[in-house]
């Protein structure tokens, strides 16, 4: 096949730019002030220091991303600084990231189609398996064409932010600001409230690192993977703060906090009953963007991590358009699993659950990236050097990290830390294979 030829099946800095914005605004900013309603207007303040320290990690994947732009990102990155096997723990972690995020994402999926079909929230495995049919058909879309995943997601990432920015455009003449009194309701001290929202709202954050992912499969990775991450990371932020503050204005947090679709209730208070269908379609539509992004990086990631040996061969072989089949089967049929097993928890469990985990395991992939980041200045390595300016970045960056694994909760810490640990067999299988 001609250079032309596979250029032409490359993903562009529209394309690239939709995937880091469409795997931000998916479940986090629909679903996340279920579990913010506890702490009242103070979790405002979790966005905002989640904000700046995404930033931090985005200018740092930004840097990286110029002098190494290859498949795998965190994974890639890790690897050049401290070898195979933290290489290797990175990228299995990572990838787990990405099949709990998407059992996530499934719920929130689930939770605003309740909307127009009750029984979907009432019963549970209903629910469940009509989300696990939906996670297979952007599966089979992923599967096919990696062009065709990247249409449709610029495609959701457009029609998601209507409904978005409609209700955070008009709720601001709604705000009733007696909803931010007291401050903290959560009965914890106003430090333990900031540092568990943070920790939620990071989530919410995680995929500022998207184009970095299948930085191989993007046209001029060098130039478009840095535009694509510093815009993309930007425009979420903005939509992010104006979004939970119009939210909270509107509605109590009691009232929050007993509710499947915040959003969607948000609009019928404003708009009338009808105008909570308009925006759970929106959310629907969201979810399902961000879901296609996310299974489109789960091959990505595999790919990356195969094609250095490090995962067996099958996950490296893509087909003639490009997509890595193998790989986004195999961990959709993980997700798929990790929502069933845990069916017991219920639809908001199942979703607060998968958000802590998931951000642990992005955590790991931050903190060697940064590791590798700090490392590559000190020893001159990639054009890098040890400036006042990166020295900085790199402690703020790792000390915000340490600090979110802290507030993720001991259960998600110590599931994660299983999760990695379940990986080096498969090391050192292919290690003996190699």
């Amino acid at each position: 096949m001609s250079n032309n030829s596979l250029s032409s099946k490359k993903l562009g800095f529209w394309a690239a730019t939709s995937l880091v914005v469409g795997s931000m605004i998916g479940s986090g900013i629909f679903s996340l002030p279920i579990a913010l309603a506890e702490f009242g207007g103070i979790s405002l303040f979790g966005w905002l220091i989640a904000a700046a320290g995404a930033f931090t990690c985005a200018k740092i994947m930004i840097a990286l991303s110029k002098v190494i732009p290859v498949t795998g990102g965190p994974y890639a990155y890790s690897r050049a600084g401290f070898g195979d096997l933290l290489g290797f723990l990175v990228g299995w972690g990572y990838w787990l990231s990405i099949m709990t995020t998407n059992a996530a994402l499934v719920m929130t999926i689930i939770s605003y189609l309740g909307v127009f079909f009750p029984i979907l929230v009432e019963q549970t495995i209903v629910g469940l398996l009509v989300g696990v049919a939906i996670l297979w058909v952007i599966t089979t879309i992923n599967g096919h064409s990696l062009k065709a995943a990247g249409k449709t997601q610029l495609v959701a990432t457009v029609l998601k932010l209507i409904p978005l920015a409609i209700i955070t455009i008009g709720g601001l003449f709604f705000i009733n600001f007696s909803h931010f009194s007291p401050l903290n309701i959560s009965g914890q001290s106003s430090f333990q409230a900031i540092t568990v929202t943070t920790a939620y709202c990071l989530f919410a954050f995680l995929g500022l690192e998207a184009a970095t992912i299948p930085a191989g499969s993007i046209k001029n990775a060098e130039k478009t993977v840095p535009r694509a991450t510093l815009l993309g990371t930007m425009f979420v932020t903005a939509i992010y703060m104006l979004s939970s503050f119009s939210l909270f204005g509107i509605l109590p947090p009691e009232e929050i906090a007993n509710t499947v679709s915040p959003f969607a209730d948000a609009a019928s208070k404003i708009w009338g009953a009808n105008a909570m269908y308009f925006v759970a379609a929106g959310a629907c539509i969201s979810a399902l963007g961000t879901l296609n992004g996310w299974v489109l990086m789960q091959g990505q990631m595999a790919l990356g991590v195969a094609q250095d040996g490090l995962f067996p061969k099958a996950f490296a072989k893509v087909n003639k358009n490009l997509s890595p089949t193998f790989g986004i089967v195999v961990s959709s049929c993980i997700a798929t699993l990790l929502v069933l097993v845990n069916q017991s928890k219920g639809l908001s469990g199942i979703y607060t659950y998968m958000v802590l985990l998931t951000t642990v395991f992005n955590l790991v992939a931050y903190i060697f990236s940064i590791g590798a980041f700090a490392l590559f200045g000190a020893e001159r390595k990639y054009g890098l050097k040890p400036t006042v300016t990166n020295i900085v970045l790199s402690i703020i960056a790792f000390g915000f990290s340490i600090w979110m694994i802290i507030g993720s909760g001991e259960t998600a810490v110590m599931a994660g830390f299983i999760g990695l640990l379940a990986g080096i067999p498969v090391y050192i299988w292919n290690k003996r294979k190699r």
